[in-house]
C-alpha cells in the first residue's frame, strides 16, 4: 500500500467524496476527530469536539475547497 501524505483529503479519498464528506456536518465532525487522533493532536480533537459543528465546520469546507485538507489547528 502507497504511503500518502499526512493532511490532504479525508483517509486519501478523491477530493470529490472529500467535499462531500465535509460539507454534511455530522460526517465533517467525526472525520475531523478521527483524523486528528491519528496525527496525534490531542488538543485539536478536543478543540473540534466542543466547536466543530460552528466555525470550524466552514473553515474545514474553505480549507478542503482551497488545500484539499482540513483546517490545521495547531
Amino acid at each position: 500500500m502507497a504511503k500518502r501524505k499526512a493532511g490532504k483529503d479525508y483517509f486519501g479519498l478523491g477530493r470529490v467524496i472529500s467535499l462531500v464528506l465535509v460539507i454534511i456536518p455530522v460526517t465533517s465532525l467525526i472525520l475531523g476527530i478521527i483524523v486528528k487522533i491519528q496525527q496525534k493532536q490531542w488538543l485539536g480533537v478536543i478543540v473540534r469536539i466542543f466547536f466543530g459543528w460552528n466555525i470550524i465546520w466552514i473553515l474545514d469546507i474553505i480549507f478542503m475547497v482551497l488545500e484539499k485538507r482540513i483546517f490545521p489547528l495547531l
